[in-house]
């Protein structure tokens, strides 16, 4: 005898089942979005203390002779709007999220070319990108620039904490790798002079011949054991402030790809939940 079976009651069971997958997989859209959502939340905040330190290294190495600090105050208010605009279209990602997500790439595509250009990604191009690698070389090779600089230098007494600090110091005890790339480039010798550590302003030249192959061997002839000229007229004090420079708009520059290219996929992955949660769960 055949069973009698209930078209109508399978067919309840099976849109119960297809409900409670829909239930399940916006329940798993949902916490995935709100993941990502406090993840670019907590992104956000690094950009935020940059500004801090940017406005703390304002007048940083005689930055301002080139026009340095107008520079960090256009990043500054970028950086600003970056993190305003990051967390506005997290409230409106809801609501609008292609919009949210259009408005947010903007910003953070400009971030994150300028970050490309600090860090020296467009070769030969970036010489007109102020504090590109290749624009600070040029900048830093001009006569004109040069001594504007060197003067500067001297007037902020970079090798004046340089001297108190090596006062005491015995030949023994003297250190190079103790120095910043701006001392050991403007307040000692170059190594290949082979100069002997007598004090903080007091070398002694060797009697040995100096290696001529070496680039800066002009430098050995430019020092002098004068606490107002040391070797300030050198050409590895010139790339002392150069490297100086560079390795710091080179930092910035690569927090600013960093930092952006995070932004972009917590703000991508997110817009795909949003967009799950609404059409497909």
């Amino acid at each position: 005898m055949a069973e009698n079976t209930n078209p109508e009651a399978g067919t309840v069971a099976k849109e119960k089942d297809k409900a409670e997958d829909q239930d399940t997989m916006s329940g798993k859209a949902k916490k995935i979005s709100g993941l990502l959502s406090i993840l670019s939340f907590v992104l956000s905040l690094p950009i935020l203390a940059s500004v801090i330190w940017l406005l703390y290294m304002k007048n940083y190495d005689c930055e301002n002779l080139l026009r340095l600090p107008k520079l960090q105050l256009g990043i500054e208010i970028t950086l600003i709007i970056v993190f305003l605009i990051s967390n506005a279209a997290l409230f409106l990602r809801s609501r609008s999220p292609m919009p949210a997500l259009l408005v947010v790439m903007v910003p953070l595509i400009v971030m994150l070319i300028m970050g490309l250009a600090l860090v020296g990604a467009y070769n030969m191009e970036d010489r007109k990108i102020p504090a590109s690698p290749m624009w600070f070389k040029l900048k830093v090779h001009d006569d004109n620039n040069w001594n504007n600089i060197k003067s500067c230098i001297y007037d902020t007494g970079a090798c004046n904490d340089y001297v108190r600090r090596s006062l005491a110091v015995k030949s023994y005890d003297f250190n190079m790798r103790k120095l910043n790339l701006l001392e050991a480039g403007c307040c000692t010798p170059p190594k290949i002079c082979q100069m002997e550590y007598v004090n903080a302003t007091f070398w002694s030249k060797a009697n040995g011949a100096v290696d001529k192959s070496y680039p800066n061997d002009s430098d050995c002839d430019s020092w002098k054991n004068d606490r107002d000229i040391l070797c300030y007229d050198c050409q590895s004090c010139r790339d002392g402030f150069l490297k100086t420079l560079e390795s710091k708009w080179w930092k910035l520059g690569l927090f600013l790809v960093l930092m952006a290219l995070f932004l972009i996929f917590s703000h991508l992955s997110l817009f795909i939940f949003t967009m799950w949660e609404r059409y497909v769960a």
